[in-house]
């Protein structure tokens, strides 16, 4: 169903020559929060445009959200936790659709609780009740994180949230701790009134979680058919990070005009958070944007493979496809 489904979206978004600029609509993962500033930069400095690229930018439900759009071909492209795709693929194989860009080096997977409520590190966990969003990409996780840490699940009351209420519960106390995106959940909740020096942040990678996080996806019909779209839509996607990374600040300046309502302190704060903690890591300093690393990428497969279990077990290049990456230079940060 995925490939037919799949195959007629991309002959209808092919139908147009690169020339007169091909439509590639960007799915994110989430609402139009700091993180997104890159790419709704890259959409206003015409780097998209560029590249023979009509690109428009729409917000997402969560982790899981951008997969089926992509997967069914209603978007080219998309943003998505790396690991929730393995597990779509192989629940759904042949499915068109791969990651083609990492973006979040080190995952922002965290759990994020309140120190007067007892929670600090990890076994603070046990006896206490977790606010988790059943499609967060961080709960998806937190069965790892418990292997990794010796948690005991059944002494940990798991209470599912939806998005909008995870930090409010969180700050008036219902639950103790929530699962979420590290500068996500931190800065909601001290925007909900919890003094900064009561939150405690637990992230996942900090505690055995080798796992990647968030990366660009494609249809893989649409990728067979425009290859060079694709390549041309990395490119411009790493030149707004890396502007980004240059000015956060005129990054979400562009961001408040896809979202008015956006506070630009706190987004800037957000999008600063989410560079220094996920995207500019060592090994993108050295490597520059957009790769993986092959051992480490087995290494997250098989500490996935713990608590899923797959029906087969993937090799990374049935997940991730680095041969649209520019090799032009304009990926590097040197």
């Amino acid at each position: 169903m995925f490939h037919r489904l799949g195959l007629c979206a991309a002959l209808l978004l092919t139908a147009s020559p690169l020339a007169a600029e091909t439509a590639m609509p960007f799915a994110l993962d989430w609402k139009f929060e700091g993180p997104a500033a890159p790419y709704v930069l890259a959409v206003d400095k015409g780097y998209y445009a560029a590249e023979g690229l009509e690109v428009t930018v729409t917000e997402g439900a969560g982790s899981l959200d951008a997969i089926p759009k992509v997967a069914t071909g209603a978007y080219p492209v998309g943003f998505t936790d790396i690991n929730s795709l393995m597990k779509f693929l192989d629940q759904n194989p042949g499915a068109p659709v791969k990651a083609v860009m990492m973006i979040y080096d080190k995952p922002p997977f965290a759990v994020v609780g309140r120190k007067s409520l007892g929670v600090e590190t990890p076994a603070d966990l046990e006896g206490k009740v977790l606010g988790a969003p059943p499609p967060d990409g961080a709960w998806a996780q937190f069965p790892i994180f418990a292997a990794e840490n010796g948690l005991d699940m059944d002494k940990i009351t798991v209470e599912p949230v939806g998005f909008p209420v995870r930090e409010p519960m969180l700050a008036e106390g219902k639950v103790d701790a929530i699962t979420g995106f590290s500068f996500t959940s931190t800065l909601n909740a001290e925007r909900l009134g919890v003094p900064a020096d009561d939150v405690s942040l637990i992230l996942m990678a900090d505690y055995g979680v080798a796992l990647y996080g968030n990366a660009i996806i494609v249809n893989t019909d649409f990728a067979a058919e425009n290859g060079d779209a694709v390549t041309g839509f990395l490119r411009a996607t790493a030149m707004g990070w890396k502007d980004a990374i240059a000015d956060p600040a005129t990054a979400v300046e562009a961001l408040v005009g896809k979202n008015p309502a956006a506070d630009a302190a706190l987004e800037e704060r957000r999008l600063s958070l989410s560079i220094e903690g996920n995207v500019l890591t060592d090994y993108v300093k050295e490597n520059g944007f957009g790769g993986v690393d092959a051992d480490r990428f087995a290494k997250a497969i098989d500490q996935l493979s713990t608590t899923y279990e797959f029906t087969t077990k993937p090799a990374m290049g049935d997940i991730f496809d680095a041969s649209f990456l520019p090799t032009d230079g304009s990926l590097s940060l040197q």
